[in-house]
């Protein structure tokens, strides 16, 4: 078997699907690429045995058909160092040797049986879809994904919640600290639908997707969903169980609302931080009138640090103290010139806003408050 494909586009691929594969795998044969040869086209595919990432290349030149595995290491450092140019594989399956010749040289590898790489679970056939703009679920993502958690007693928070109503497809996600919800309001379905999707894939997702547009489908059903996106698709596992009820730890009336700039906030809390305790990061905001006062201290080594900036405030005088830099990621995550923050009292939680929603979007951040001593 021999085939001929171009070297920036294979070494583009491989990367992309190296991402799958562990570093430590149950099965040996995990820790290879496989190539499927059939018509004409390349088909190459990377598992973790949860996750199964397949994507597909045209071959410039090719005689037979057939499917091996290689070794994914030394393959990626093989070709990542090429200039544009044809790479020819010439398969011997009864020697199990690989030889891919290039312009200056020549390097061999040897090549396994793909028979034994694990199958991917495939999804039932009542599963349900959804189509979404592939650079809309990018910027979600994007956007959520910080906020997961790593807590090995409550596995639904390590993921992102995708939660369907007959109003908005809505992608959660929270560590008990602080909590991203995105609405997409022009996806709804009349039957009400929900999945969580583990944090390795949605990270898979987040570095594949955006590049380019079209639609992204997903069909899932109660433990697997299968993501098809432009020349490639994901088959991974679900996290199963009940995601909380994120709505109730909303807050609906939230009368004081301070308007900052977010980048200056942003720059301030950086200085302020280093100087609050590492224990807690706690950062205490006075807002009063047109002044939003930060401040930091941790008395153990005798630091403190003060910042006031101007701000549109309109409520009552209030102390409320927020977690450093929990309050940084959300900033960081928001690409708004100014941000919204509704508050009730120092006990509740704390709503983030962009100044202008994206377009056919609701986006809105949580903070949990931290006790501060008047």
């Amino acid at each position: 078997m021999r085939f001929t494909v171009s070297s920036t586009a294979l070494s583009s691929k491989l990367n992309a699907l190296s991402r799958v594969i562990n570093s430590k795998n149950s099965l040996p044969i995990l820790a290879d690429f496989v190539f499927d040869i059939n018509n004409g086209m390349l088909q190459l595919t990377a598992s973790d045995s949860e996750n199964v990432m397949t994507t597909q290349l045209e071959l410039t030149d090719v005689d037979g058909y057939g499917r091996f595995a290689v070794g994914n290491h030394d393959l990626l450092e093989a070709v990542k160092g090429f200039s544009e140019q044809p790479i020819t594989f010439d398969i011997d399956q009864q020697a199990n040797i690989a030889k891919i010749s290039y312009q200056n040289g020549l390097f061999s590898l040897p090549v396994e049986s793909a028979d034994e790489f694990p199958m991917a679970q495939k999804v039932s056939e009542g599963a349900i879809e959804i189509v979404i703009p592939n650079l809309l679920l990018a910027e979600n993502i994007n956007r959520t994904l910080f906020a997961t958690a790593q807590d090995e007693l409550r596995p639904v928070m390590n993921g992102i919640y995708f939660d369907l109503t007959p109003e908005s497809l809505a992608l959660v996600a929270s560590d008990g600290h602080k909590l991203v919800r995105n609405k997409i309001l022009t996806i709804h379905s009349d039957q009400p639908a929900s999945f969580i999707l583990p944090k390795k894939p949605a990270s898979l997702l987040k570095n594949l997707l955006g590049k380019d547009g079209g639609d992204v489908i997903i069909r899932f059903d109660e433990r697997n969903a299968q993501i098809n996106y432009g020349d490639g698709e994901l088959i991974c596992r679900l996290i199963e169980g009940r995601y909380p009820n994120y709505n109730s730890v909303i807050p609906q009336n939230n009368p004081n609302l301070l308007t900052v700039d977010r980048l200056s906030l942003l720059a301030a809390l950086r200085r302020v931080q280093p100087f609050a305790n590492d224990s807690s990061n706690l950062i205490r905001f006075h807002v009063e009138g047109g002044t939003l006062q930060l401040d930091a201290e941790d008395y153990d080594f005798s630091k403190t640090a003060t910042e006031r900036m101007l701000c549109e405030y309109n409520g009552q005088p209030m102390s409320i103290g927020f977690k450093g830099s929990s309050f940084i990621e959300i900033l960081s995550n928001f690409d708004c010139p100014e941000v919204i923050i509704q508050l009730a009292d120092p006990s509740r939680a704390g709503l983030v806003l962009p100044s202008e929603q994206p377009e056919n979007q609701d986006v809105l951040m949580l903070m949990m408050p931290m006790l501060i001593n008047d």
